[in-house]
């Protein structure tokens, strides 16, 4: 199946005319490190855009005291230390539960973003990911946590956003060198063993829940510049956090992202950067 604008359609109904907020979501950007501050700001403004009611980044101090003064439209909750770490774990589990609760259950997660990969980072977002069961999006530096050590995600509505080779590090396939029509099929068969969806990045995404399969063709080449795969990860979060299932949230997020990618090339071209995709969003939603 190749995604189409058709599925905005299904994402994107008109607002009812009485809401409350979180009625269309919260989202908890947790990642960032000392060195890298941005990637946690990419994915957040990027739920928002995509229509998210309310993000929060947990991060590291420095990378949360960055993403504070970046926006007024972003709420930060600082992390004592350099890093994410063990130590953490107590204030991740209590957020996650008390935004369960003032949600409504509106709330989803995303993983990764800057977070760096040390071991310490690595075993405090496996041990984060056993233990939740909020719709997540695992993407970049939260993916090499499944290097060493895979766990049982089966009832748990995650979502994976590897470039090919985080599809190696995830799945031990290395498919750099297979034909791009040809890569759907593993992508599939690897999303069987993980039981969640792979959202594969690409010339052309791939996107499977280990039943069904699809494809996003559209092309985009200034996608390769770093932070546009954060922002995919926001718009998956922001559609996790409406209530859309992790496959069809990982349709809409491929779909968009490169909608948006698109407009803001024609303009750009090569100097486009992930906060020029930010801005298109809207356009690409609409």
């Amino acid at each position: 199946m190749v995604i189409d604008k058709k599925i905005l359609k299904e994402l994107y109904n008109d607002r009812a005319d009485e809401v409350q907020k979180y009625d269309y979501g919260m989202v908890i950007v947790v990642g960032g490190s000392e060195l890298y501050s941005g990637s946690p700001v990419l994915s957040a403004l990027s739920a928002l855009r995509s229509g998210a009611d309310m993000t929060h980044i947990m991060a590291p101090r420095r990378a949360a005291d960055i993403a504070a003064s970046f926006s007024p439209a972003l709420i930060t909750f600082p992390l004592e230390g350099k890093c994410l770490s063990l130590d953490h774990l107590p204030e991740l589990f209590s957020f996650t539960r008390s935004a369960e609760i003032v949600s409504r259950g509106r709330v989803s997660v995303v993983i990764g973003g800057g977070a760096g990969r040390t071991k310490e980072t690595k075993e405090a977002i496996r041990e984060y990911l056993k233990q939740v069961s909020v719709p997540t999006v695992i993407d970049a530096d939260a993916i090499y946590a499944f290097e060493e050590e895979k766990i049982d995600f089966s009832e748990k509505p995650f979502i994976f956003t590897p470039h090919l080779h985080e599809f190696l590090v995830l799945t031990g396939r290395d498919i750099k060198n297979i034909p791009v029509e040809d890569r759907g099929k593993i992508v599939k068969e690897e999303a069987q063993k993980l039981s969640s969806v792979i959202l594969l990045k690409g010339k052309i995404d791939f996107i499977s829940d280990g039943e069904d399969l699809s494809s996003n063709n559209i092309t985009v080449p200034q996608l390769t510049t770093g932070g546009c795969g954060d922002t995919l990860a926001g718009i998956a979060g922001a559609l996790l956090a409406r209530g859309v299932s992790p496959y069809k949230a990982g349709q809409g997020a491929a779909l968009i992202n490169t909608l948006a990618g698109k407009i803001a090339a024609e303009e750009k071209g090569e100097s486009l950067i992930p906060t020029d995709l930010i801005d298109c969003i809207s356009k690409a939603i609409k």
